[in-house]
């Protein structure tokens, strides 16, 4: 997933297309995620005293296709594409795989996978 938990994202495709929101819930079998306050939906539901619930309307969010979103740049001020690029143990390097295997004669201890805008240059992890 390009998404996860806790990040800003805004919607690019359906009713509320151009709203911000943060990512509560990430369903990657589903390729699925819940945003705070949008794709509100109206349940209907029963009274059931035996675990204290009262019935009525409630609103809650929906799950949305996770290729509806993309990741907010507060730098850019709008949604960018990411790419996975490859940290190595001085965190200053960012890098392909192919590009991190071949410039190390022993490769570092630690390569991170970290989540790269190539139009800022802004690491979201």
């Amino acid at each position: 997933m390009h998404v996860k938990t806790g990040d800003l994202v805004m919607l690019i495709a359906g009713k509320e297309r151009g709203m911000k929101g943060k990512v509560l819930k990430v369903l990657p079998r589903e390729n699925r995620v819940i945003v705070e306050g949008r794709n509100l939906i109206k349940r209907h539901t029963k009274p059931n005293s035996l675990i204290g619930r009262e019935g009525g309307i409630i609103e809650r969010e929906a799950p949305i296709h996770a290729s509806n979103v993309l990741l907010y740049s507060e730098k850019l001020q709008g949604p960018v594409r990411t790419q996975k690029r490859y940290v190595g143990a001085e965190g200053a390097l960012f890098l392909t795989w192919a590009e991190a295997n071949a410039s190390y004669a022993t490769p570092p201890s630690r390569i991170r996978k970290v989540r790269f805008c190539a139009k800022s240059g802004e690491k979201f992890d």
